[in-house]
């Protein structure tokens, strides 16, 4: 059985979404069809809480790190015990 799913839209957006699905060779409703298949399958998250906004020197910071970490640079090696890191801390 197939249901209809009826709601209120921005204008702008839905004319955006329309256009980018019209370029990609999809009708709208198979992306909304795709994007709830997914939501109900957990590959799609919904983010409720506001992200702040990061100013260019923050950002790169950030990536900067992230790639570290990636990478496994600049990182402190792993502790078994709490005197080992109060040791490796104290150097």
């Amino acid at each position: 059985m197939i249901t209809q799913v009826i709601f209120k839209i921005d204008k702008k957006l839905k004319e955006q979404a329309m256009k980018k699905a019209g370029r990609e060779g999809l009708p709208l409703a198979i992306i909304l069809k795709f994007a709830t298949q997914a939501y109900v399958k957990g590959e799609l998250e919904m983010d409720l809480v506001a992200r702040p906004k990061l100013n260019v020197k923050t950002r790169r910071e950030l990536e900067k790190i992230s790639q570290d970490i990636k990478a496994g640079k600049n990182l402190s090696p792993a502790f078994k015990t709490v005197e080992e890191m109060k040791n490796f801390l104290m150097k």
